[in-house]
């Protein structure tokens, strides 16, 4: 049985950095490529940043471009988004899962896959 469990959601003021990370058993971790996603209230979810699992492919959706990190640790199964810079519109839940990369006219995208979750929530003050 797969599990994902996110941690390390906090309310921190703009400008501020947190460190979500998200711990995965059940299935071969270094197998899949991984990704970061978010939702705001009222909003869809949307894709952060995805990677592979080398880290020779890493692609990052404009929200996050210059101010997010995505890594992983494959000998622990943990996928880890650093953030910084964080402004008042970044407060969202924000969640791994499983990904693929989707490419619409050469440009990457990071696809939602079939595990997910329950995400870690962030906050931002202003």
């Amino acid at each position: 049985q797969v599990h994902v469990m996110e941690s390390g959601g906090d309310l921190v003021q703009a400008g501020g950095s947190l460190r979500p990370s998200c711990d995965m058993t059940g299935l071969n971790f270094d197998g899949f490529v991984m990704g970061w996603f978010r939702q705001a209230p009222a909003n869809d979810r949307e894709g952060v940043a995805c990677m592979n699992w080398s880290g020779s492919q890493i692609y990052y959706e404009a929200l996050a471009k210059g101010r997010f990190t995505i890594s992983r640790d494959n000998a622990k199964s943990t996928l880890y988004l650093q953030m910084s810079s964080l402004k008042p519109e970044d407060p969202a839940i924000y969640y791994c899962a499983t990904t693929t990369f989707l490419d619409f006219d050469n440009v990457v995208h990071c696809g939602e896959g079939d595990y997910r979750g329950k995400g870690t929530q962030v906050t931002v003050s202003s």
